[in-house]
């Protein structure tokens, strides 16, 4: 009976060519789409799941209470904690801690290579969080404190197809020994550090001895795990007890955050772990299910268009004895039928288009046919799509009385025509507001590009100089370095000019609370500060504007003088004139020598708070150069010289500062792009079951078209005709579109402290655009049916 099913399926399918290459091409290009989303949603929500007892495992968390309106959220905390929770509290069954690395340098075989994520991590890290070791072992590495763990790929780019374990890498003056290569960290790992040296190592340093016991220090990155029977809150209280015995003066209240909700946490003041937007999630996985609706729509609207021609043939069949379950596991099999061709068609479709999802999301998904979670995607995406193409045909179709024809009702009790209607207007309503959203995306995109953000970074590239090049100097030992080094560098022909800061200005991370003081401040009002350190030249390079007042002058002159933004001098309600006011920051008191016009230190998603501008004296970590124009590559390679005589033996590398205030963006980017393509495919769906249902159309009126033609119609009064029909219909999905459009976009806005504003021409040409895909879908096949014949038509007659 089953195989009677397929074979009929497949028969049909090969009769109505036509109508079979739509749903196969509309089905095919949405399943392909909904699957692309589904494994990133999964890849997201299942982030650090595949530990062992990973609902047993949390972070510790540290609140700081700033004010009594603000609270600062940490993820760090101070290396002794982890220490006494296991010896303390009996529910903690084991406690590991991670120290984050930046930018080290090592040197493999007199090779100098800089690694961007390496780590400390402590001797039982791995006995905690679930690693793949191909070489070497855990418990070697636990033994050994200078051991080091490698990934794959980072010991293939070290050592090649040599064998790793036992070889030595060389950071500063210690040698560390590969213990293990383990595979390299899954999509959906918090923990994407190629290189994890033994924290032991680290702390045997006699330089470190004061700081392994301090509870001021919040460096590390903690991790409990507890027994199975262990209350949360019970923990934290003990925790709570911890910190109240050992820091006598503080201000912080310790949480722990689970190990699988750290991913999608909102509210830490910085972090070094990835993170994602749950929002965001959601959104994508509604929308993945969207775009399979709108393919089987496509469907459901040609096959039910065509019960009229299967009536015959379904009272046939029930005359001779077919049930109406036969018949309904009939049509559910021909949806299945094309459901599974349009799914293989979709895994060649992924196949190649595979490498530009990677690029667009920068993540690494392999798919191999093996991968249980391809599998699981691609089976629940078939069943859906069975489920959302069979059903209602099934039940229509199955539905037919013998010997009386197709009368227009379903069992439902509700016109079919109807039910087509609805689903078109659900296909361009849905289609409509995606359009709205890549519109706003592309403006909001633009308008954070074009935003003047209160400084210039063209041309503009910064060198960090590492800490341990100069920290071991004296305070005047490292003015004359960095002085020396930056004379060097203005000598240079390429080099237009140079100065000295503490960060890059795209994104300024220092902040304190509670650590400045001005004359008539009210000393309960202790705002959160921005702070970045800057030389003479600062002003100069990045073309900051003062509105009163001077900037720093070279010298020893204002050492002690602060310069404050128009926000800071806006909130601190300082005595009049600001201009020579007493300031304190950090217990240094100078004077406000100027105030500058307010500048975006952080992304656009951020308002700008107050903030504060400090004289460097010749010592910060980071040169800026901007080259001259026409002349990059000699600017960086002289820059490159210049280091190489004060830095030597450390690999020169830099970053132009307009790529870093791209990269504030990604997310956002990646997200409108994302969305751009969908709404495209989306779109094109909806046009392909216009298309179909517009030769459908036409194909049924061939006779009334001819008669009319023959009375005098014209091509442009039948086209007209045959379209007004379909162009009501996305005249109505345009008007219940746009307000929920407006109101999902604007929440997106939210997120902007700085945002465009949403304008009716938006919503007027995302409607001009659906209605012309509309028109150009249906006058294709009206036109064809206008411009025929009519005598092929009534010949019949």
């Amino acid at each position: 009976m089953f195989r009677n099913y397929f074979k009929t399926a497949f028969r049909n399918l090969w009769k109505n060519k036509f109508t079979s290459s739509i749903n196969l091409l509309g089905l095919s290009v949405g399943m392909t789409a909904a699957v692309f989303i589904f494994l990133w949603v999964q890849n997201e929500v299942s982030f650090d799941n595949y530990h062992p007892g990973k609902e047993n495992i949390y972070r510790i968390t540290n609140n700081i209470q700033i004010s009594s309106t603000e609270t600062w959220v940490w993820e760090r905390s101070p290396r002794p904690i982890t220490d006494f929770a296991v010896k303390q509290i009996p529910e903690v069954e084991q406690a590991v801690k991670l120290l984050t690395a930046y930018n080290l340098v090592f040197s493999v075989n007199n090779k100098l290579f800089t690694e961007k994520k390496p780590s400390y991590v402590e001797s039982s890290w791995f006995n905690v969080f679930k690693y793949d070791f191909v070489q070497g072992n855990a418990l070697s590495f636990s033994k050994d404190p200078f051991g080091v763990v490698l990934t794959e790929s980072t010991a293939k780019k070290y050592f090649g197809n040599a064998e790793a374990i036992g070889q030595v890498i060389k950071l500063d003056t210690i040698n560390y020994t590969v213990d293990g290569v383990v595979k390299d960290n899954p999509n959906n790992s918090s923990f994407q550090y190629d290189l994890m040296m033994q924290l032991d190592g680290y702390l045997s340093n006699p330089k470190r001895t004061n700081t392994k016991n301090d509870w001021n220090n919040f460096n590390y990155i903690s991790f409990l795990k507890l027994q199975p029977s262990a209350k949360k809150s019970l923990v934290e209280t003990k925790l709570n007890n911890i910190i109240n015995m050992n820091r006598t003066t503080h201000t912080d209240k310790v949480s722990l955050v689970g190990l699988r909700d750290m991913y999608f946490e909102t509210d830490l003041q910085n972090s070094s772990l990835p993170h994602g937007n749950k929002k965001t999630t959601y959104i994508f996985s509604l929308l993945g299910l969207l775009l399979l609706v709108i393919a089987c729509i496509n469907y459901v609207n040609l096959t039910t268009a065509k019960a009229s021609l299967r009536s015959k043939e379904v009272s046939v069949r029930k005359i001779a004895g077919a049930e109406k379950k036969h018949l309904f596991f009939q049509f559910i099999a021909e949806s299945l039928t094309i459901s599974f061709i349009a799914l293989l068609i979709t895994l060649l479709i992924i196949k190649l288009c595979l490498p530009v999802f990677n690029s667009i999301t920068e993540k690494i998904f392999v798919l191999p046919l093996t991968s249980i979670t391809l599998w699981k995607v691609l089976i629940g995406t078939l069943l859906v799509a069975t489920i959302l193409n069979g059903i209602y045909p099934a039940i229509l179709l199955s539905s037919f009385k013998p010997l009386n024809f197709f009368r227009g009702r379903s069992v439902l009790k509700l016109r079919d025509g109807m039910i087509r209607k609805v689903l078109v207007v659900f296909q361009f309503g849905l289609s409509i507001a995606l359009i709205i959203g890549t519109i706003v995306m592309y403006r909001q995109m633009k308008f954070i590009q074009t935003t003047n953000p209160g400084y210039n970074v063209s041309q503009v590239a910064s060198i960090n100089i590492p800490y341990k090049v100069y920290g071991s100097m004296s305070d005047s030992a490292a003015k004359s370095f960095f002085a020396s080094m930056k004379h060097e560098l203005e000598s240079q022909s390429s080099i237009a000019s140079v100065c000295t800061g503490g960060e890059e200005i795209v994104n300024v991370g220092s902040s304190s609370s509670d650590n400045a003081d001005w004359d008539g401040r009210d000393t309960s009002y202790k705002p959160t500060i921005g702070i970045l350190s800057v030389d003479a030249d600062f002003q100069k390079m990045f073309q900051l504007q003062l509105k009163e007042g001077r900037w720093f002058r070279s010298g020893s002159e204002d050492y002690h003088n602060y310069i404050i933004n128009e926000t800071a001098e806006k909130e601190f309600n300082m005595h009049m004139p600001t201009i020579g006011q007493r300031f304190t920051y950090g217990g240094d008191t100078g004077r406000i020598i100027g105030v500058v016009e307010d500048f975006h230190y952080k992304n656009l998603h951020e308002k700008i708070g107050p903030f504060v501008l400090a004289n460097n004296q010749g010592s910060d970590s980071y040169f800026f150069i901007k080259t001259v124009p026409g002349n990059i590559q000699k600017s960086l390679s002289d820059a490159g010289t210049v280091w190489a005589h004060f830095v030597p033996g450390m690999p020169f590398s830099y970053n132009f500062l307009d790529e870093s205030f791209n990269t504030l963006y990604k997310s956002d980017i990646k997200t409108s792009m994302l969305i751009f393509i969908f709404s495209v495919i989306a779109i094109v769906i909806s046009g392909l079951g216009l298309f179909a249902l517009a030769a459908f159309t036409a194909e049924q009126r061939t006779k009334e078209i001819g008669i009319r033609k023959v009375l005098g119609a014209s091509v442009q009064q039948i086209t007209m005709m045959l379209s007004k029909d379909f162009l009501r219909l996305v005249i109505i999905a345009i008007v219940i579109a746009a307000p929920i459009a407006w109101w999902a976009i604007n929440k997106w806005l939210m997120d902007f402290a700085y945002r465009i504003n949403l304008s009716l021409w938006i919503f007027i040409g995302a409607g001009i655009i659906a209605l012309f895909i509309a028109l150009l879908s249906v006058s294709i096949q009206a036109i064809k049916a206008a411009i025929a014949n009519p005598v092929n038509s009534l010949r019949s007659e």
